[in-house]
């Protein structure tokens, strides 16, 4: 197979690899901002691990395909066409239809797929269909995805409706209540069933006695053929094998160079899972990999969040490579170890807190590379495995992922964002002196021991929240987060030292939840990420559970809408109160409840200030999604053929790259 890489004489190094001047921004396109992140401390690892990290970032990129087939069936005929046409028609360059149609290919390459990756709408292209069918037309037919046998007219026939018809495949992801969120979710974790037939079909394999749950369904597409209903398992051999089968090979060339036996094992039973496709040899791995908190270098590789998934079953396939900044780690290693007395002192109920917290191994990380769906769009902290009972029974691993952070507070210095909607100039200044210390708070607070505190009840289904569960489980570790930012705890342990930082948090979420992540909405649309709607469900609910006493307060200043927290006193009970009902919700699997605190506080917009908050932004020509190109790694060899460095160098183009990896990283045949 080779070793993967060949340097491309487009992507170049930029003259700001290393130093306080490397530049982040790479360039911006419709919603979207682009970054590269740096990878400090990478030169100071040995060769053994530079090669771990080169092998484990081999295995990243093979994936790449799994997830856009994922997210919709026809992502990948659309890729491939799409990158046959960018590679031709020099003559319609420039053209004002011809820029139309490079800002939609940008966005779909963004999104894995041809909706938006945050509110799952349908792309809208720019261009006429005319335009498109010409485009495909005067493409060479073997830059595009044909078979010998089959016409160009095939694939228009194909695509034009798929990629015009706004009533076809709308939304990725479907969860409005009434709806049969299977059937109108585009995703391609199912076809030929409905929802209540996947509730039925897994209903047979659930066994609410069972203490070690498999997590039943993660790695797999549930069809319909001839009146049976199956799954389709990914796994070599089966569904998705082409692409696993590069990532095995990669897997087991990391193994050679492993820190430790306890590495070499945990990578062993990974590349057994994807051999076997097992979810038992899922949960080993796992049992492995949390265990393993004595390695420099550490990846997360698999079927693993369940976001996309309008049930919550499916796992999407992810990767990320890592090594660990050891000065950034002391905070979240402080927090990890004081986890008992959080959990002891939490407001939820008594019966649903951890008798004994088992090991959160806590740590900040640089990132190596991203991929999956982690890539472009990049998670800020990671908390993993996502198993209730290997949480419980072994711990769990909680990572910040500090130089995708960095990135982004750097790229966002004096952009005005915070002269427009913040409520004053005091907390202006406030927020630009401390909202470094606090977002790393509250990162490392959700992730080292909101996500892997509480417990369920005897015999809860773990997955009764159905279509809730992600936005209440997020809910659940930003409560507690907030929570204990407040309290003095922190200030014994020496990680606030002055309140302000707690203002900061306070201020910053409130003022995100009421007002400005809706700048993400588009107008008359409701909020459907689950992030987005559990940050909008607590701002929401505390501001009218503290409107007597006037906690948190609207108001207009110049015709302009502002909030400020007038008691975060008060305000922090509100979210203590509101943890131990999130935490009883899920520890008792109370879906009716949790409907109703989603639905009535986390997903509905008020359009007139939608439109006050959308117009303010428009003016400070921003983009609020962020996003990431990865760096090349590039290994370097003797005469024999072995690797003696692996260098890093910063890539300069987001189209550049996206077509270098649709050229090399593409396992997955994309058929009409």
């Amino acid at each position: 197979m080779g070793h993967g890489f060949s340097y491309k004489a487009g992507v170049k190094k930029t003259g700001t690899e290393t130093g306080n001047g490397f530049n982040f921004f790479v360039e911006q396109f419709d919603d979207i901002r682009v970054l590269r992140y740096r990878l400090d401390g990478f030169d100071s690892l040995s060769l053994k691990q530079k090669k771990f990290v080169y092998y484990l970032s081999m295995a990243s990129l093979a994936g790449r395909d799994i997830l856009w087939d994922q997210n919709f069936r026809y992502n990948l005929l659309i890729r491939k066409t799409l990158e046959g046409m960018l590679r031709s028609h020099k003559e319609y360059r420039g053209s004002e239809e011809y820029n139309s149609f490079l800002l939609y290919a940008k966005k779909v390459f963004f999104a894995n797929g041809i909706h938006h990756h945050y509110s799952s709408d349908k792309f809208q292209p720019g261009f006429s269909q005319s335009f498109f069918e010409r485009l495909v037309m005067d493409t060479p037919r073997e830059s595009l995805p044909l078979k010998d046998s089959e016409p160009v007219d095939s694939l228009i026939s194909v695509l034009v409706p798929v990629i015009f018809d706004d009533n076809l495949f709308p939304r990725k992801v479907e969860r409005t209540e009434g709806r049969d969120i299977i059937v109108e979710s585009a995703t391609n974790f199912y076809e030929g069933v409905t929802q209540k037939d996947v509730e039925s079909f897994y209903a047979e394999f659930i066994d609410h006695k069972d203490q070690r749950p498999v997590a039943i369904g993660l790695n797999s597409r549930v069809i319909k053929a001839e009146g049976d209903i199956r799954e389709e398992v990914y796994r070599s051999g089966g569904k998705y094998g082409e692409a696993i089968d590069v990532i095995i090979y990669w897997l087991q060339e990391a193994l050679k160079e492993a820190e430790n036996d306890t590495q070499r094992n945990e990578l062993a039973l990974l590349i057994d899972f994807y051999r076997t496709g097992d979810l038992k040899k899922w949960d080993d791995y796992n049992i492995k990999w949390a265990g393993n908190t004595g390695s420099l270098v550490d990846y997360i590789n698999g079927f693993i969040e369940v976001y996309d998934d309008p049930l919550g079953l499916k796992g999407t396939w992810e990767s990320v490579v890592e090594y660990t900044d050891t000065e950034a780690t002391r905070r979240a290693m402080i927090i990890s170890e004081n986890a008992q007395w959080f959990e002891d002192h939490s407001p939820v109920h008594p019966e649903y807190k951890k008798e004994k917290v088992k090991g959160i191994a806590a740590r900040v990380i640089n990132v190596a590379m991203l991929g999956g769906d982690c890539y472009p769009a990049s998670p800020l902290g990671i908390n993993l495995p996502n198993s209730n009972w290997i949480r419980k029974e072994v711990g769990s691993k909680s990572v910040r992922l500090g130089n995708i952070t960095d990135a982004i507070e750097t790229a966002s210095l004096c952009n005005g964002f915070l002269e427009e909607f913040a409520s004053g100039k005091e907390e202006i200044k406030r927020v630009k002196k401390y909202e470094a210390i606090a977002d790393a708070l509250h990162t490392d607070l959700h992730e080292c021991v909101g996500h892997a505190s509480g417990r369920l009840a005897p015999e809860t289904n773990p997955n009764a929240l159905k279509n809730y569960a992600s936005a209440l489980e997020e809910a659940r570790a930003d409560l507690f987060a907030l929570y204990y930012i407040y309290d003095d705890k922190l200030s014994d342990l020496g990680l606030v030292t002055d309140k302000d930082v707690v203002r900061v948090s306070y201020d910053t979420y409130i003022r995100n939840g009421l007002l400005t992540q809706i700048v993400r909405i588009k107008p008359g649309k409701n909020i459907e990420e689950a992030h987005m709607r559990n940050r909008s469900a607590i701002a929401h609910w505390v501001y009218e559970m503290g409107k007597e006493e006037n906690v948190v307060e609207k108001y207009t200043a110049s015709g302009r809408t502002f909030v400020r927290i007038n008691n975060y006193g008060k305000l922090r009970e509100l979210f203590g109160l509101m943890l131990r009902e999130v935490q009883r919700i899920k520890s008792e699997g109370d879906y009716d409840a949790g409907k109703e605190l989603i639905e009535n506080y986390g997903v509905k917009v008020d359009p007139v200030l939608h439109r006050e908050i959308l117009e303010r932004y428009a003016k400070l020509k921003l983009a609020p999604y962020t996003g990431f190109i990865n760096p090349w790694l590039k290994p370097e060899f003797d005469r024999s053929g072995e690797i003696t460095d692996v260098k890093v160098i910063y890539a300069d183009d987001f189209l550049d790259q996206m077509m270098y990896y649709g050229e090399h990283y593409s396992y997955l045949s994309a058929g009409i």
